[in-house]
């Protein structure tokens, strides 16, 4: 019964989207060259109405977590179809009024990552994160190539949908059609692109200047709650309910004190004392100990300085690649003699074609890097929760003070050493017959027992 009502729905969500497409078109009869326009968001509604509709349906019937953010998934799809709506009937704005213009998509984007950071201990976190790391595609609009921007970021959510696919394939096919779902969600808009974006967004040439700013997108809530009353202006003096509290709160400290209550009282020395000291007769007055300068404070040393990303060939033989940050297009045409250096990157896809001689991470975080082959290693070097794909050969993966690690080996490269240190959660994916990935997690925990004659040492148990 639930299930039936789900996709109710998100029927009637698909045909709500439909009338505010002709309400959106009727209302814009009178810009100049609007109508002209207008495929371009009847198309996006027919993409809306797709697999996107489909996914849907089922996260509200697998529920739990991902219910709750598919909602902000499906926000982010009707900013930007509201956003088609500008493009089919304004010119194209510049650079600062683009950017105010995809504020609410953005907004959106953010939500849905942050939602995943928050739940990162629910049983459905694969899907949670298969969206996290997909949700960026709503970045095409920005770039002139949007298809293949759109593969990038379908690459990033691949590995968390093979995860689901794996994980349910023989106990809950509905999550199997719902990782399948996701992907048609990108083939999907990447077709809608090839027709309609080809080579940028489709600004109505003949429609007057872009609005400056974008509406906000609605809230997640009901109404803000009304405000507070007034303050009252209490009378001079504490109140017989305040005066109970203070001294209630001596007592306290009276009470918690015990028996070494004078523990906080100055000493009193011979000095001060009026029977030792005849010339403090006179005055009765104890002199007070001289004051001592406060200590200086340490201050907190200033934050290090953000440095330039670099993405460069040196010499024709070494890639550099640093401190990159949040940058899921990085496309690296290597040679055979060319070795590839990555530092401090963070968030951030690295895909290199043809075949080099070697690749390194260093002190990289959340990124990922997919290759043909290489001629020698791959290396990991401290980083965390990082991955690799190799689509062709590679001899050896070396991983070495490294915290989650996933490799992707391919039937070439099955065959590969695996050398590892000091490193945890490691799990290596190879392919099977039926196409599926089987996973086997490398051992972190090691036994070492004397035989008599040598010290060995074998895989923990545990």
């Amino acid at each position: 019964m639930s299930g039936d009502l789900s996709s109710l729905v998100a029927r009637l969500e698909a045909v709500t989207v439909k009338l505010e497409s002709v309400a959106c078109r009727g209302g814009g009869a009178g810009a100049p060259g609007a109508e002209d326009n207008g495929e371009i968001v009847e198309a996006y509604d027919k993409f809306m109405a797709g697999n996107l509709a489909k996914m849907i349906t089922l996260s509200n019937e697998i529920g739990g977590d991902l219910a709750e953010q598919v909602k902000l998934w499906h926000n982010g799809f009707k900013a930007q179809r509201d956003f088609m709506v500008l493009v089919s009937k304004h010119k194209s704005p510049n650079a600062e009024g683009l950017q105010k213009l995809l504020m609410p998509t953005s907004q959106c984007v953010s939500a849905v990552q942050e939602f995943r950071e928050k739940h990162r201990s629910s049983k459905l976190f694969n899907n949670l994160s298969a969206l996290s790391e997909g949700v960026p595609c709503l970045g095409w609009v920005t770039v002139v190539k949007g298809a293949i921007y759109l593969k990038d970021t379908l690459d990033s959510a691949q590995f968390y949908l093979n995860r689901v696919i794996k994980d349910n394939k023989e106990k809950e096919p509905k999550q199997v059609e719902w990782a399948r779902a996701v992907k048609g969600v990108y083939e999907d808009l990447t077709q809608y692109i090839k027709d309609h974006h080809a080579s940028g967004l489709s600004w109505n040439p003949s429609g007057p200047p872009a609005p400056t700013s974008a509406p906000p997108p609605p809230p997640a809530g009901g109404a803000p709650p009304p405000p507070p009353p007034p303050a009252v202006v209490p009378p001079s003096g504490p109140a017989p309910s305040q005066e109970k509290s203070v001294a209630s709160a001596v007592f306290s400290q009276i009470n918690k004190a015990g028996t070494n209550i004078s523990s906080g009282l100055r000493k009193v020395t011979d000095d001060m004392k009026t029977h030792k000291n005849p010339s403090l007769r006179s005055t009765s007055v104890v002199p007070s100990k001289p004051k001592l300068a406060p200590k200086p404070t340490a201050s907190k040393p200033a934050p290090a300085a953000k440095k330039p990303p670099v993405f460069e060939l040196q010499g024709g033989k070494k890639w550099i690649v640093d401190y990159q940050e949040n940058n899921r297009g990085l496309v690296i045409n290597g040679e055979m003699q060319q070795t590839i250096y990555v530092y401090m990157c963070k968030n951030s896809t690295l895909q290199v074609k043809g075949k080099v001689n070697s690749i390194t991470l260093d002190n990289c975080k959340k990124c990922a890097v997919v290759f043909d082959s290489v001629v020698s290693t791959c290396e990991f070097i401290n980083c965390q929760s990082v991955q690799c794909q190799v689509t062709g050969n590679v001899p050896t993966i070396s991983i070495d003070k490294t915290d989650g690690c996933q490799v992707y080996l391919s039937k070439e490269s099955m065959y590969a050493d695996i050398v590892s240190a000091k490193s945890s959660e490691m799990n290596v994916l190879v392919p099977k017959d039926d196409g599926d990935m089987a996973e086997f997690a490398l051992p972190e925990q090691f036994k070492t027992k004397w035989d008599g004659k040598a010290f060995v040492t074998v895989c923990s148990d545990i």
